[in-house]
């Protein structure tokens, strides 16, 4: 099908069963933002889809079926994510309850305000290497930039931290050695 009568189909379709599909979604969610996407989702698939879509009376059904498998694909996600928070939640509870040091969960409280304080770039970069476990070759792919760039960015970045671990009255010496293992994905 040529695009002229490629657009004029899909633009009929649309306004033909644009209200019936949005009924259809609102009835089955809890939240119009919700119905929005899963709206533009089901018309986004019937576009790329356009010539699998049957005519007459049987496109409503057709789109009904791909609101649905939308809907049924959103509250999967959501269960995944749910479950997710839940488990990482548990970790961090037991993790936290690892540590009853008090000087040491304040000391981790006060480098979480010194990393949050950085430049974004400085955290990303910071983050890459020691949360990732990135290489300097790795880093530069996901950043898109040289290695050199990456080696540079990654000395810049540690001594903007350092400055505000010593500023928010740390011994940066604790965490020295830590930070540059971390970064070199050696701990």
């Amino acid at each position: 099908m040529d695009p002229p009568n490629r657009k004029a189909r899909f633009a009929e379709m649309y306004l033909a069963h644009y209200a019936d599909v949005l009924a259809y979604i609102r009835r089955r969610t809890d939240s119009p933002h919700d119905a929005a996407d899963a709206l533009a989702e089901t018309f986004t698939i019937a576009w790329r889809r356009l010539d699998d879509i049957p005519d007459g009376p049987r496109t409503r059904l057709w789109l009904y079926g791909v609101a649905r498998r939308v809907l049924a694909n959103g509250r999967r996600a959501e269960t995944r994510r749910s479950e997710l928070v839940e488990r990482l939640g548990a970790e961090l509870a037991g993790w936290a309850a690892r540590s009853p040091d008090p000087a040491e969960a304040a000391d981790r409280t006060e480098v979480r305000a010194a990393f949050r304080r950085l430049r974004p770039a400085d955290r990303e970069v910071l983050a890459l290497v020691s949360w990732e476990g990135l290489s300097h070759d790795e880093i530069a792919v996901v950043l898109g930039c040289s290695r050199a760039t990456v080696r540079l960015r990654l000395h810049r970045a540690r001594k903007r931290l350092a400055k505000e671990l010593r500023a928010a009255g740390l011994d940066v010496s604790r965490y020295g050695a830590r930070a540059v293992a971390l970064s070199e994905g050696k701990a």
